[in-house]
């Protein structure tokens, strides 16, 4: 009865539902067999993680509480594990690899869920509760955040904790307390617990804290001939607030992750590692999809395509651009200054992370709260204006007709959101039907003997999983393949296999795409993959006495009766595609011919 009171928080829950729906959709889409690799790493560090018998072996690198691993924060798996420690006191498998993937990945939706919430609240303080319910709707319905909290892979995590950070910073400017001052240290410290390779943040996250005391500054009553007196009450407040800040932060950071500290050498070895990532595309074999990567265009394509849909990604950005003007034209609106906020940190995130080497869909997740956000402030004004201007129109006008436009505005409205809700929709359909890996993994039970043998390319999933035959596997290191020792390996090892089963486009998609584009991206021939291209021709094109048996591949899909609409997203990011639902291709060797190189 009380959301019955009040319409918006029936609102906000239904949005809840709806995204909970969405989000919690087929949790288990790869049939328990955990084909998501980065889940996999946190998985199998978290699993052996126990509290030490003493306070000395607390403070030991060995002990039974340092994961050994830095890739991401140390407090994601704390929060698995504490959380599958309890939950095995009802189900003693959430506490076992079988299930404890499903646990993080309820952890993650949980997590999404409460950032559908804040972007309400975020929404509802600056521009009021319509444009808080609209963002928070735009956002449950966002594939890419949908497609990420399948995911343990602390994104989700990540993103909810600097929203959570930049609501804070809000109220943080609106009335400065040492409480509030110790929140947005709270909440920073967890951010940077969650994903601590994640440097940018510091530079992102601080110049909104930088914008936040210089818009309390410019906030104060003051004129020319008192500034000398205010200002160092001003440098004060920065002193002491910028202090609890900065002490707040780094002290929930090391309580959240203590071997940070305790185990110092590894941890700046693998954040290193993980910042050299960023600058140079070639330092993995996994990263080469990256290489001749167009900074700042390759996420804006990523994002206008795939993570929100071409015409929700429109809305957004026509959002961020209306708001930045409006910014800059009414610089005495009553909530100009949190909107800065915001801002600041979606463009110089943007700035920093969007010129990185790499660009998984995934660094650019924490945006999308905000790309919701500022859609849903454009839209709102786009339709307050018309709205206000057929009101003005109509004065001498019928009834009928104001009626009419009404009824226009009405259905102009539902057919946005009709249109919309076609991605996510189709989306959704790749959970709807078994993984692929999953699916060829029974065809080849069922199609291939036992005694065959079965070449697989290495850095990738291998198949078949689950079952219980068991091949002879031989490897493919194509990434080698410009090295004409392990060219002739490689060309050996077809010549024993009996299949060549490729389980996704991760290396041929971009071993190709290097090789067509050497000479345009002036690349040094031991990089250019050429015989790798050469290789994937042959092989494509049934000159290496294999021929293609089986293919298994789903896409985004909307069917409505007999009308069918399938979207192929091969083209996006390789992580869009390479988890939940990759291209598998089975060869079978046919005859001996053409096969030496």
């Amino acid at each position: 009865m009380q959301l019955l009171k009040k319409p918006y928080l029936l609102y906000l829950f239904i949005i809840i539902i709806i995204g909970g729906f969405f989000r919690f959709y087929n949790l288990n889409w790869d049939q328990g067999h955990h084909l998501h690799p980065d889940e996999r790493a946190i998985i199998m560090f978290a699993l052996p993680l126990h509290f030490p018998q003493n306070l000395s072996d607390f403070f030991s690198k060995e002990s039974t509480l340092n994961p050994h691993f830095f890739a991401y924060g140390n407090f994601p798996l704390y929060l698995l594990k504490g959380t599958a420690t309890v939950l095995s006191n009802f189900d003693m498998s959430l506490d076992s690899y079988d299930k404890i993937n499903l646990v993080g990945r309820a952890i993650s939706t949980i997590a999404d869920l409460g950032t559908i919430i804040l972007i309400y609240f975020i929404g509802k303080k600056i521009f009021g509760k319509r444009v808080g319910i609209i963002g928070a709707f735009f956002y449950a319905i966002s594939v890419f955040p949908i497609q990420a909290a399948h995911f343990y892979a602390v994104d989700s995590l990540l993103t909810f904790f600097i929203l959570l950070t930049l609501y804070q910073l809000i109220r943080f400017y609106e009335k400065p307390t040492l409480k509030k001052s110790i929140l947005v240290g709270i909440f920073f410290g967890l951010s940077l617990a969650t994903k601590t390779s994640a440097v940018v943040l510091i530079v992102a996250i601080g110049m909104a804290i930088a914008v936040d005391f210089l818009l309390i500054f410019l906030k104060s009553p003051h004129r020319p001939h008192i500034w000398f007196p205010h200002i160092p009450k001003f440098l004060k407040r920065l002193s002491i607030d910028g202090a609890v800040i900065t002490t707040t932060t780094v002290l929930t950071f090391l309580i959240l992750e203590p071997y940070a500290l305790i185990d110092f050498k590894e941890f700046w070895r693998q954040t290193i590692e993980q910042s050299q990532m960023t600058r140079d595309a070639f330092t993995f074999p996994y990263t080469l999809q990256y290489v001749g990567k167009i900074p700042y265009f390759y996420e804006l394509k990523n994002i206008f395509l795939w993570g929100q849909g071409p015409i929700l990604a429109t809305i957004s950005f026509a959002g961020i651009i209306y708001t930045l003007f409006h910014i800059i034209k009414k610089q005495k609106y009553k909530k100009w200054a949190q909107e800065l906020i915001l801002l600041i940190f979606l463009l110089s995130y943007f700035a920093v992370v969007g010129k990185f080497a790499v660009g998984w869909m995934r660094y650019m997740l924490p945006l999308y709260p905000l790309l919701a956000l500022f859609a849903a402030v454009f839209l709102h004004r786009l339709l307050s204006f018309r709205a206000s201007s057929a009101s003005r129109g109509i004065s001498h006008n019928s009834l009928s007709g104001m009626r009419s436009l009404h009824a226009l505005r009405l259905v102009g409205m539902t057919v946005t959101i009709i249109l919309i809700f076609v991605w996510p929709l189709s989306f959704i359909h790749i959970y709807t039907k078994p993984n692929t890996r999953v699916l060829a993994s029974q065809w080849i039970y069922e199609n291939i003997p036992p005694d065959k043998k079965i070449a697989l390319e290495h850095w990738d999933d291998g198949l078949p999983i689950g079952g219980n035959i068991s091949y002879k596997t031989l490897e493919l290191p194509i990434y080698e393949m410009q090295n004409p020792i392990r060219e002739a390996e490689i060309y050996q090892t077809i010549q024993e296999a009996d299949y060549i089963i490729i389980t996704s486009n991760r290396l041929y998609a971009p071993l190709q795409r290097i090789s067509k584009n050497c000479q345009k991206w002036n690349l040094p021939s031991e990089r250019c993959s050429h015989n790798a291209n050469r290789y994937y021709k042959r092989l494509f094109g049934a000159k290496l006495g294999y021929q293609k048996v089986a293919e298994f591949s789903v896409y985004p899909t909307l069917e409505i009766g007999n009308w069918k609409l399938e979207i192929d997203d091969s083209s996006a990011d390789e992580s869009f595609t390479v988890y939940d639902h990759p291209k598998v291709i089975i060869f079978k060797k046919i005859s001996f011919y053409n096969i030496l190189f």
